[in-house]
């Protein structure tokens, strides 16, 4: 099992295929298996690694309050330590938001940068669909303190960014490593950065190609923040994928491999 030291925490990662570096990025609650149903297909074509973020399964849980930019940080260091600059960068939701970012940060690491719906709630303040799913967030950071993960992984699965009866089509492997990252969450959105990106910064500091996409099943705050970002990022292209919702790479794999190679290839 490959690990890195990298960024004063250790690493789970795996590398597969040839070709130019991509690197996926996972959201939160879950971990690098989360990609599994696309990484293969991807690595048809590139060189995929995939890594499971700090405080998330194989890879280091260190103490004490973490942010988003160590999770940022933990990505351009393992980007070089591994020699993949620049790489095309791919998040999914929290991963997206990291991509974005670092891109702010450190765009000569990038050869491009795709997001699916990262929440960044802060960039639409006053819509009214963020400002309930952060409400029904407090719930779920009560029920993490409280101790019952189950019941906060099933209430953000259902009433944060899909639907009633979701939890319990997870899968029972995907559904433990929720349960178990569940601490890891409450972390990340202790952060009071989590919600935000600089958005100035982001359009002056990154010029590259950009895809940003949403589900059309996805929960109505997603598109306004997609909308933004897209602003900044001129020329970004923004893609809808039909009948998928927050995670198109679990339930939609073939649609979510196509588009991003479609935008790959050009």
């Amino acid at each position: 099992m490959p690990r890195a030291r990298v960024n004063g925490v250790e690493l789970f990662y795996e590398v597969t295929g040839k070709g130019d570096p991509l690197v996926l990025v996972h959201g939160s609650w879950v971990d690098h298996h989360s990609w599994d149903a696309v990484a293969l297909r991807l690595a048809e074509s590139y060189r995929v690694l995939v890594y499971d973020r700090r405080g998330h399964s194989r890879s280091e849980r260190p103490p004490g309050q973490g942010t988003r930019t160590q999770d940022e940080d933990d990505l351009a260091a393992l980007i070089e330590t591994l020699d993949l600059a620049p790489a095309h960068v791919a998040g999914s939701s929290f991963g997206g938001s990291i991509a974005l970012g670092l891109a702010t940060r450190r765009p000569d690491l990038f050869r491009s940068l795709a997001a699916h719906e990262p929440p960044l709630p802060g960039l639409v303040e006053g819509d009214q669909e963020a400002q309930a799913a952060r409400l029904r967030l407090d719930a779920v950071f009560a029920d993490i303190r409280g101790g019952d993960h189950e019941a906060a992984a099933r209430r953000f699965v259902e009433e944060v960014v899909s639907g009633p009866g979701e939890w319990d089509r997870v899968p029972e492997s995907v559904r433990e490593t929720f349960i178990a990252n569940a601490p890891t969450f409450l972390d990340e959105q202790s952060d009071p950065a989590w919600a935000l990106v600089d958005l100035p910064r982001l359009a002056a500091g990154y010029t590259g190609p950009a895809l940003l996409t949403t589900g059309s099943e996805g929960m109505p705050w997603f598109p306004g923040i997609v909308a933004t970002l897209a602003k900044a990022l001129r020329g970004a292209r923004v893609v809808t994928l039909e009948g998928a919702g927050h995670v198109p790479h679990l339930t939609h794999p073939d649609a979510y491999v196509d588009t991003l190679t479609a935008f790959l290839d050009s």
